[in-house]
């Protein structure tokens, strides 16, 4: 039992934390790879944790023999999914708003928990529990009015703003089906495999993306310094942070693993001070410790449901 609640505490931390280093993504590296087109950069985001995992993992090769025809399929939606479709809107909506609008990001992780939330009770049969739907609602309320205070999205800025908003709805639909499809996998295979395929996969179904879209002349207009951030994002933010993603997604359920991804918002917004001088309101830091205490809540009660059951 002790163990138990130990292990729930310890994913707990690992998916808040990696939901930190995604926050730390999106205000401060990815930004910095703006002249470069959106599938080519996804591409490379993939591509280069893959490499460098080969040379510690390569013994995860030999899966493909284990693997039966619904792991591919589990493997292939997590990698489309959350690989590369959730990726490719995030960062298109990025560089629509030329960065400046962050709102729109945020908006990602306030409609994520609904898709997800959903997919884990009706594909993996998680129960909703009475008051998790309270605590769940009220982390997600709280999350909106940390990004928006009391005002109502702006839709009137003009095409851009718009068609980021439809990219981050449809990507915050692909990284809540994403949670869950890993969630599914991990029930057979250790993080380490999940991440392994889920980069290579991603790597190359993007590749053929990039061929086909005639992107890879992208590769002579990458800069010394995008290569820096290319890397710098591959072993923190990128790989890193996907590693301690499942790590911490084998010790709790999805459903609490996507609340606890709330931290990327909420990350995002403090960083977003630091970096871009932009000031929260009181509305929006209230809110943010709202959003906070319903996160642990949710996880004391997880806890417990845990220990006891």
């Amino acid at each position: 039992m002790i163990k138990s609640r130990k292990s729930i505490i310890t994913g707990t931390i690992a998916i808040s934390f990696s939901a930190m280093l995604w926050g730390l993504d999106g205000v401060v590296l990815t930004p910095r790879l703006y002249n470069l087109d959106v599938f080519y950069v996804v591409f490379v985001l993939h591509a280069i944790p893959f490499i460098i995992m080969n040379f510690f993992f390569s013994k995860e090769y030999s899966k493909i023999k284990l693997f039966n025809q619904s792991d591919y399929i589990t493997l292939l939606l997590i990698s489309v999914f959350g690989g590369a479709i959730g990726t490719i809107s995030i960062v298109k909506a990025l560089f629509l708003v030329n960065f400046e609008q962050l709102t729109v990001v945020i908006l990602l992780q306030k409609l994520q928990p609904i898709f997800a939330i959903s997919l884990a009770a009706i594909l993996l049969k998680e129960k909703l529990r009475k008051n998790f739907l309270f605590w769940a609602g009220l982390a997600i309320i709280s999350g909106y009015f940390m990004t928006f205070g009391f005002n109502l999205p702006d839709f009137n800025s003009g095409g851009n703003t718009i068609y980021a908003s439809l990219l981050a709805f449809l990507a915050a639909f692909s990284f809540g089906s994403s949670t869950v499809f890993s969630k599914k996998i991990l029930l057979k295979y250790d993080f380490k495999t999940a991440t392994f395929y889920r980069y290579g996969i991603t790597s190359l179904f993007m590749f053929i993306i990039v061929i086909i879209g005639g992107k890879l002349p992208q590769f002579h207009q990458t800069t010394t310094q995008n290569w820096t951030y290319f890397l710098l994002i591959a072993i923190t933010t990128g790989s890193g942070a996907i590693f301690l993603f499942y790590y911490g997604l084998t010790r709790v359920k999805a459903i609490i693993a996507t609340i606890c991804e709330l931290f990327f918002p909420m990350t995002a917004i403090i960083l977003d001070y630091f970096v871009n001088d932009t000031i929260l309101s009181t509305v929006q830091w209230i809110s943010a410790i709202v959003m906070i205490f319903s996160i642990i809540i949710l996880n004391a009660r997880n806890t417990k449901d845990s220990a006891t059951s």
